[in-house]
């Protein structure tokens, strides 16, 4: 990708319905191949995106998939005659070709896109209310927005290895637990977390559908141009605004770095947080640095012991600390 991409997706995207900037290197518009929606006008299920160094188009409504000069020449081909010729003259094109210069396009191959939902698991709010994982489930207080995208697995193991062959070589001691689905930008599944409901060696297994996509919770629903909230639990990040969760105790995201707020858990006595929150700090993020008074150990358990959103949300924002301040404010935490 270079500078002459960017420029040429900044001229199509006035040619392009709903057309936003996403991320960095993800953009997202209504599919000018299928119209995407006609009785939806505000529907927007075309992708450009970054796979190692170049952009690709992909629409996930009728699954085109093309590169960027592609998707340029069908948008308007006079425009994709300069985009060919800015590249020639940079070195970047290959050889002439019918009189004009032909773009030097990397091999493109679409991977069979991850599911949208797991077909064949309940989701819990499908659930009868008596049903024994129901009764488990409520007891978190999970929002109730979020039942609709968190399913009820009675086998993990077996279930699991349908999508992931002979990731468990023996089905002994299966088990069921809950799904908490990853999804990237585009709303498919590209990692799905088991939670265990009993005393299972492992309270939490993560399974890795798509190694291509970064390993974090709730890309598909946040708001770049709002504070970012991270926090190491997915379940703990549906209860605060803005937020994404990462699965592992070190928080940081390099190429959000300037949008996140790293959220720890409130654990003075565990070295291991400790040490992550120190380097953290000289990394330069922004960390949230829980007060005296909160003793509870995470947001799901401050949540069970009463205290409301707007009551995490301003304990968040008024012990949110940055270089010499959050150092000061760690080393006295610590001595809790």
């Amino acid at each position: 990708m270079n500078y002459i991409d960017t420029k040429y997706i900044s001229l199509i995207s006035v040619r392009l319905r709903n057309f936003s900037k996403k991320s960095d290197y993800l953009w997202n518009f209504s599919c000018p191949y299928c119209g995407d929606s006609q009785k939806n006008r505000k529907k927007a299920r075309g992708f450009i995106y970054k796979t190692k160094n170049d952009l690709f188009y992909k629409c996930h409504n009728c699954a085109m998939g093309t590169t960027l000069p592609k998707l340029i020449e069908h948008i308007d081909s006079n425009l994709y005659k300069e985009y060919q010729m800015e590249m020639f003259k940079e070195g970047k094109a290959g050889k002439e070709y019918n009189g004009s210069f032909k773009v030097k396009e990397p091999e493109f191959t679409f991977k069979k896109p991850v599911f949208k939902s797991f077909l064949g698991l309940k989701k819990f709010s499908e659930l009868e209310k008596n049903h024994p994982a129901m009764k488990i489930f409520s007891k978190r207080c999970l929002p109730r927005a979020s039942w609709n995208d968190i399913y009820y697995c009675p086998k993990f193991f077996e279930f699991t290895n349908t999508l992931v062959k002979n990731k468990f070589p023996t089905l002994d001691g299966d088990h069921p637990r809950m799904i908490i689905p990853f999804r990237n930008e585009a709303g498919e599944i590209f990692a799905y977390q088991g939670r265990a409901f009993g005393s299972e060696p492992q309270k939490y297994i993560t399974i890795i559908l798509d190694g291509d996509c970064p390993k974090i919770f709730g890309m598909d629903k946040v708001e770049l141009s709002k504070p970012i909230y991270v926090t190491e639990g997915p379940l703990d990040s549906l209860f605060i605004d803005n937020g994404i969760a990462v699965a592992q105790s070190d928080l940081r995201i390099p190429h959000l770095k300037d949008k996140i707020i790293l959220v720890p858990d409130n654990e003075p006595r565990n070295k291991s947080i400790t040490d992550q929150i120190s380097r953290f700090i000289d990394d330069g993020y922004k960390i949230v640095i829980w007060p005296n008074a909160v003793k509870q150990k995470d947001i799901n358990d401050m949540i069970l012991h009463g205290y409301t959103h707007d009551e995490i949300m301003l304990i968040i924002s008024s012990n949110t600390h940055h270089g010499l301040s959050a150092k000061t404010v760690f080393n006295n935490w610590k001595k809790n």
